[in-house]
């Protein structure tokens, strides 16, 4: 009976062993990954850095020739610089596939510069994206760009003034990004935040580089008992604030 109570004991106590080490190495599987990526986050930042670049260059399976020639166009006739930076155009597109948006709104197009970069997200979740400019010209120059980037079929611009056409629109919003007056940022918060799912999140642009044109628009989304927020100053510096309605 002793002979047989040991070998139970001994039995249980490789058991045990063997399930620790699976939960161990499956511990430093993680972090090797996590090691990895941070490292090559640093290789890439470094490379950046020796060639005077602010971002890696894309690799052809993030963009065709085709798409990175259009997005490389807007960029070199936005001479007011109204685009986003590229660095956070990608960081828009990363962020709104990887959370699975469907029913996005942008308040500011410009030249449809962030537009693509949110469109080609919604491309991988089946959403769809509506983005308003106040400025007619503009406005014509957004179609055609998303014309060009072929994401029509996704991508609605509007010419008009926000705060008439924000309401002319059904439904929900998932998503709301806004990169337009500042001081009115908040006014925008407060007209989009009613018809915002449960999950959805606001985005603010600038909120770093010229956080004192929207103090108040701070205020709110860093108080509000309602939402998750946290500012990002990178990628590119000027800073993308992320609010995430929790109720």
């Amino acid at each position: 009976m002793m002979k047989l109570f040991r070998a139970t004991r001994i039995r249980l106590h490789r058991v045990r062993r063997a399930q620790h080490l699976r939960r161990g190495f499956t511990t430093l599987a993680a972090l090797g990954l996590l090691s990895g990526l941070c490292i090559a986050g640093t290789h890439a930042a470094s490379r950046n850095l020796a060639q005077g670049s602010g971002a890696a260059p894309l690799a052809s399976s993030q963009l065709s020739p085709a798409l990175a020639k259009v997005l490389a166009d807007i960029r070199a006739k936005d001479k007011n610089q109204l685009s986003v930076a590229e660095e956070d155009g990608r960081f828009l597109r990363m962020l709104v596939a990887s959370t699975q948006r469907k029913r996005a709104l942008e308040i500011g197009s410009a030249y449809g510069y962030s537009a693509i970069w949110i469109g080609l997200g919604l491309r991988d979740t089946g959403g769809r994206l509506v983005t308003i400019e106040i400025d007619p010209a503009r406005a014509q120059d957004a179609k055609e760009n998303v014309k060009k980037a072929g994401l029509t079929d996704v991508v609605t611009v509007i010419s008009g003034d926000a705060f008439k056409e924000i309401p002319k629109l059904t439904g929900t919003f998932d998503c709301v990004f806004v990169d337009a007056w500042k001081r009115d940022y908040l006014k925008f918060f407060d007209m989009t935040y009613p018809r915002m799912d449960k999950g959805g999140i606001f985005l603010g642009h600038n909120v770093v580089n010229k956080k004192s044109e929207m103090t108040d628009f701070l205020t709110r989304i860093n108080t509000s008992p309602d939402l998750f927020t946290a500012i990002m100053s990178a990628p590119s510096g000027e800073g993308v604030s992320i609010s995430y309605k929790r109720r």
